[in-house]
């Protein structure tokens, strides 16, 4: 009989073990989820790449403007522009291996082929 009540505390600490690992990775997930409703590039952290004009969306209260435009895209040069939450217009231009600056978000320009773009988005520091 001893066999049978080690089988069952092994039962009852597996199912403890799997209810807290569902716990605690349900808890580890929803940050992502709540960023993937914003966008991928929310944080100001992403490698997108892009072939037409685009708006991508990003937070306001860490970036100062809630989205940016690529307004152009050349054979040399990707174009962006954005609007502060206070009314300012930002913007600038940057060729491959080049970056642009909007308050505190850096765009960098990785490289450019025909029309389309790599771009690769960090924050900076304050």
């Amino acid at each position: 009989m001893s066999t049978g009540t080690g089988m069952r505390r092994r039962a009852a600490t597996t199912a403890v073990t799997l209810t807290l690992a569902g716990t605690l990775g349900g808890g580890l997930m929803t940050p992502v989820a709540s960023a993937a409703g914003h966008g991928p590039c929310y944080d100001g952290r992403c490698t997108t790449k892009v072939s037409a004009p685009k708006t991508i969306k990003v937070d306001s209260r860490t970036f100062g403007f809630k989205q940016f435009k690529i307004t152009r895209i050349s054979s040399r040069t990707v174009t962006v522009s954005a609007t502060t939450t206070t009314g300012a217009r930002l913007g600038g231009s940057a060729s491959a291996g080049s970056t642009v600056q909007l308050n505190n978000l850096k765009i960098w320009v990785k490289s450019i082929s025909g029309r389309k773009a790599k771009l690769q988005l960090s924050p900076t520091s304050r």
